[in-house]
């Protein structure tokens, strides 16, 4: 395994992350003797960041996550992620919300304390601009969700706090620019990498307008997510949760599988993408890890593989753009 810094925290992370998340199902709905074999999988690999939230499966995917690593004895080994949503009457106390989320998932993980707690809405210029949306001035105003953050970080619960890097660029680079926050997950992949580069104004999709580069600014640590674009860059159909969320609905899937399908031809077949897509995330250098849905011992083996072939050089780098801008052109 291939450890990298994870910004100011002073973290080594594994460059591959097990995300527990819905979009494999497994911590969410799989059964108890294969979410186990898969996080023995990931530790024996090296894997050593597990990331989960209160929202996922209404707390299942924490709750299996922390039965997982309980009966293979290594919570005190890995470290944890987890985050908080906040929702309607959340914003009347924030703090309130905060710390009664963060005591239900530290009970569903069976730990005392976690590595990292994240922000889980996204960043907009005013609240609820989009769904779930927080404005800066809830983050960071007075009685806002930095200050509960803080507190738990002061008492020892959180050692670390970040953010979750979707919503609107100027409102979240005003937020990482505050220097208050020490990580960021953000979507970043081979059909969308504005989080990670400046884009064409003619850009159809989502522009995350580089807020890597503020990270970077601020030494925070960034873990991609959507590295597969919910599997649309694996040539799979889409899971039960791409077909019901709001923030990664089905029509951004549909359009990411047209375009990864003509991709797939040019690189070779579906095993090539997912090499070169997994290699493309980690080629940045302001990414410490892939965060990645692990839902089965072969994935963990498939992605260790994908990073073994190391980083991709210029020229893959310059031929896998072009094939991109003709993907595009084709689907």
């Amino acid at each position: 395994m291939q450890y990298r810094a994870l910004g100011r925290t002073g973290i080594d992370i594994s460059a591959i992350s097990f995300g527990a998340g819905p979009v494999s199902g497994l911590m969410t709905g799989g059964e108890s003797d294969r979410q186990r074999a898969v996080v023995e999988s990931a530790l024996e690999a090296g894997i050593n960041w597990f990331d989960t939230a209160a929202t996922y499966g209404g707390g299942r995917s924490e709750a299996s996550l922390g039965q997982a690593l309980a009966e293979l004895g290594a919570a005190s080994r890995v470290h944890l992620a987890t985050k908080v949503r906040l929702l309607g009457d959340d914003l009347q106390d924030i703090k309130r919300a905060v710390q009664s989320s963060v005591t239900d998932s530290l009970k569903r993980l069976r730990v005392e304390r976690i590595t990292l707690l994240q922000l889980h809405n996204s960043i907009t210029s005013k609240r609820d601009e989009e769904p779930t949306s927080l404005a800066p001035q809830d983050v960071l105003g007075s009685g806002g969700l930095l200050e509960a953050f803080e507190k738990l970080k002061a008492a020892g619960i959180v050692e670390h706090i970040g953010l979750t890097g979707i919503g609107q660029p100027a409102a979240l680079s005003e937020v990482i620019r505050s220097g208050a926050f020490e990580t960021m997950q953000v979507p970043y992949h081979l059909l969308n990498p504005s989080a990670g580069q400046p884009v064409a104004s003619s850009f159809a999709e989502t522009d995350y307008g580089n807020v890597i580069a503020d990270c970077a600014e601020q030494r925070m640590g960034v873990l991609a997510i959507r590295v597969f674009a919910a599997g649309a860059l694996l040539g799979n159909t889409p899971s039960a949760h791409t077909l019901k969320t709001l923030f990664f609905p089905l029509e951004l899937y549909n359009r990411d599988l047209s375009r990864a399908t003509v991709l797939s031809q040019y690189l070779g077949g579906w095993d090539e993408l997912r090499n070169t897509a997994f290699r493309f995330v980690l080629s940045h250098p302001h990414i410490a890890s892939a965060l990645i849905g692990l839902g089965d011992p072969s994935h963990v083996a498939a992605a260790v593989k994908s990073m073994e072939r190391g980083r991709l050089t210029a020229e893959e780098s310059t031929s896998i753009e072009r094939q991109i801008a003709e993907s595009v052109d084709d689907s």
